[in-house]
């Protein structure tokens, strides 16, 4: 299996919280996702001005995975590494890698469609989102 190449566009620090833990002892996996959606907000906030994100177009998940390789526990704060890759014409991939002390918890990815976001319908991936990884082999 090959892998496709990534372009690491934004890493985020987030401390695990007490709450995000079941009753089995570990970070319940629905809050690895919350991981990934925390990442992305981010990066989708850098990339305009304070106040200006999400008015007009903007991102929606349309699809969304998690590999969970080793139980979290708390304490600890997670760094979560987002990448590009796989640009359409309306969509692009986004991955991500959880990890903690150095070590890799899980790791996932969801495709992101541009919306407008009056009408609902599918637009153009922004050109300077698209031209970070246009040149990606």
């Amino acid at each position: 299996m090959t892998v496709k190449p990534r372009l690491l566009v934004h890493t985020s620090r987030q401390p695990i919280r007490w709450a995000d833990m079941d009753m089995l002892g570990h970070v319940n996996n629905a809050s690895y996702f919350r991981y990934f959606e925390q990442a992305r907000i981010e990066w989708v906030y850098g990339l305009q001005q304070p106040g200006k994100a999400y008015s007009g177009t903007g991102p929606v998940i349309v699809n969304a995975s998690c590999t969970f390789l080793v139980p979290l526990v708390y304490p600890g704060d997670v760094e979560v590494r987002m990448y590009l890759g796989e640009p359409g014409r309306t969509s692009i991939g986004s991955h991500y890698e959880l990890t903690m002390n150095g070590r890799k918890y899980a790791e996932g990815a969801a495709k992101m469609v541009w919306m407008d976001l009056s009408s609902g319908r599918s637009v153009a991936v922004p050109d300077a989102i698209a031209a970070l990884v246009r040149d990606l082999k």
